[in-house]
């Protein structure tokens, strides 16, 4: 849901010997009521089909599906049950792709995770397919597919130089391709008009973001309004004149909210919508009628609010015939006549449908996972809870279905970011952790976004500090409230959880019995060293939200777990890809060899064909095997058992 142009590259960043506590027994929590152990595969295969998307003129859906254990594109005609395969990866997954026109596809692939993603484009039937960006070491993303040309969309490529990237005009046929903008250097994001004409941009000098503005792609570029990075202006869209942006701001205020904006003037001119506790960043629009019908936002739970009948009755009816479940609009026709939803929950990934606004026809097209039964999962409560200095902490906890929750095992499990927040819905990984019978505790530490300017800045150079103080009260609370058995307490997270995993192993040695980093940083100096060369842009503001390795040395000395790893007295497992651009495998490398130097036995995974995070369906087993089973010798947890080689 957040986007902001002046977080862009921060956002990008980063996702997914025992304590002095007495050693717990290997042995399992009473399974007395527990259900039945669901194979840990059932959790982590791929979906049946997902990721659907309505062609323009509404004749057929697109969608991901399983092909030689890979997810690739495949097309369906509405009302046919004959599917086409449209691409033939088998690598790697395809995770985004888009309609070019109606009868050719785009999608994009990198390599073995290193995140230099080229554009593809096919045929519906798999014919013509073609290599748009056939250039090594090279990162592509789309700015606009172009609706109203058939022949090109606009892309952003580094081809020119390695730390910036420029707009392309491609031809998804040929890949003939135009360069429409050159980046002066200090370009972020780009914005086009309705008309697809590329007319605003957001620049940053790495602390100040400035968001420019041209009346025609033939004109130079003005500068609207330059701010600091925390004081943000986030365009959205243009209006349906061409004229006015919509933005979402935080301007002379803690959240922000939706409002009409003047670039020419530098003026905000109506205020849309807003909330008094949390960032409105979402505008909902009908491109057809040609105005805003609501706006999205996040609270506990995804809420709406709408400014037009049309739409809001469009909601109202799904959400009835589709009772107790989250209902999503995720596409629709050109001429907003068919669209297709989603309805899903915190028990269960859902299911994809098709309605039909002129007769009201509602088709189910498929079970994302119908071999998970949600009778089976876990329910995802919202809870809160108070800081040591007052602050309040939104997360939520997924408790064991069928026992008591009293001296349950934990884990705890801090989100990736940081600057990124967990939402209430599925996941496959709470959910598998809850079927083992843990406890799970997720919270949105200081630092979060979501919550309003102030909230995000007090985690501002607080790594391992008071961010981590925010993580260690939450146990403490399940710990006060009579659920966790405080000897029995893990905690787990990727990227920046899994910092956090290893910060709370190092700097609360007796609040943990074990733990798992999974593409997780141990030294901040070397973190920063080896940023991607396309995040130069940002490189200030990461020093001032993380800190400085001259001016702040000291603080991210004493922050960095490598430094401190004399402290860790917990079992650890690290797990890493090692193609990774964000976290190198570097930062993994180093605490193993640091602990392994102690005599410490460290699990270390490590596959070669993937980057931040695991992908690659055979991968994800194998890693969530391995944490299966080092949670369970540590915490105590159910273990599947596995067949005889």
């Amino acid at each position: 849901m957040r986007s902001p142009a002046s977080l862009l590259l921060l956002t990008c960043l980063l996702l997914v010997g025992c304590a002095s506590l007495p050693q717990p027994e290997a042995t399992p929590p009473s399974s007395q009521g527990l259900l039945p152990l669901i194979p840990m595969r059932d959790f982590f295969r791929n979906p049946e089909r997902t990721a659907f998307q309505l062609s323009p003129d509404g004749a057929h859906v697109a969608f991901l599906m399983p092909w030689q254990s890979r997810l690739n594109v495949h097309v369906q005609a509405v009302g046919s049950d004959a599917i086409t395969r449209v691409t033939a990866a088998t690598e790697r997954d395809i995770e985004v792709f888009a309609w070019a026109n109606n009868g050719r596809i785009i999608y994009f692939q990198d390599t073995a995770g290193d995140e230099n993603f080229r554009a593809y484009a096919a045929d519906i039937d798999g014919g013509n397919p073609q290599d748009l960006t056939p250039f090594d070491n090279v990162k592509v993303d789309l700015v606009d597919p172009l609706e109203d040309d058939d022949e090109h969309i606009l892309i952003t490529m580094n081809q020119r130089d390695e730390r910036l990237f420029d707009v392309y005009r491609i031809n998804v046929s040929t890949g003939e391709m135009e360069m429409v903008a050159e980046n002066p250097g200090n370009v972020l994001s780009w914005i086009t008009d309705n008309a697809g004409a590329l007319r605003a941009a957001v620049a940053s000098d790495g602390v100040n973001s400035s968001l420019l503005f041209r009346e025609t792609e033939a004109d130079e570029w003005q500068t609207a309004v330059t701010t600091n990075f925390k004081d943000m202006i986030e365009p959205q869209f243009f209006d349906f004149d061409n004229r006015y942006l919509y933005v979402a701001s935080n301007i002379g205020r803690d959240t922000e909210a939706i409002s009409t904006y003047d670039p020419r003037t530098n003026q905000h001119l109506e205020l849309v919508f807003e909330h008094p506790e949390v960032d409105v960043n979402e505008v909902l629009r009908s491109k057809q009628r040609k105005l805003i019908t609501g706006v999205a936002y996040l609270t506990d739970r995804l809420e709406y609010h709408f400014f037009d009948d049309q739409r809001r009755a469009l909601q109202e009816t799904l959400e009835a015939r589709l009772a107790g479940y989250e209902v999503t609009v995720t596409s629709s026709s050109r001429d907003e006549t068919k669209v297709l939803v989603v309805a899903s929950s915190d028990r269960t990934q859902g299911a994809y449908y098709f309605y039909d606004l002129t007769t009201g026809e509602l088709e189910k097209l498929v079970d994302v996972s119908p071999w998970l039964d949600e009778d089976a999962m876990a329910e995802m409560r919202p809870i809160q809870y108070t800081s040591r200095d007052g602050l309040t902490i939104h997360g939520y906890l997924t408790l064991p279905v069928g026992v008591e929750a009293r001296n349950l095992p934990v884990v705890v499990l801090p989100h990736g970011g940081p600057w990124i927040r967990d939402a209430w819905g599925f996941s496959p990984e709470v959910q598998f952790l809850a079927n083992r019978g843990y406890a799970v505790l997720q919270m949105n530490f200081r630092g979060s976004l979501g919550y309003g300017k102030s909230f995000w800045m007090k985690g501002f150079k607080q790594w391992g500090r008071t961010m981590q103080d925010d993580i260690t009260d939450g146990v403490r609370w399940l710990v006060d409230q009579g659920i966790a058995d405080p000897g029995r307490i893990g905690i787990y997270g990727g990227s920046y959880g899994g910092y956090a995993a290893l910060a709370g192993l190092t700097f609360t040695p007796d609040l943990y019995a074990c733990g798992v980093s999974y593409v997780g940083i141990s030294n901040i100096f070397t973190l920063l060293e080896t940023l991607p060369p396309y995040w130069e842009i940002g490189r200030q503001m990461f020093y001032e939200m993380m800190g400085d390795p001259v001016a702040d040395a000291d603080l991210l000395r004493a922050v960095s777990p490598l430094f401190h790893a004399d402290q860790i007295q917990a079992p650890l497992l690290v797990i890493q890809g090692a193609n990774d651009p964000r976290v190198k495998k570097a930062e993994s490398d180093q605490i193993v060899e640091a602990l392994r130097a102690r005599g410490v036995d460290v699990p270390y995974l490590v596959k070669d064909n993937e980057g931040h995070g695991f992908h690659n369906e055979e991968n994800r087993f194998d890693a969530y095997r391995a944490i299966e089973q080092f949670l369970g010798k540590h915490l105590g947890g159910r273990v599947e058992e596995q067949p005889a080689d």
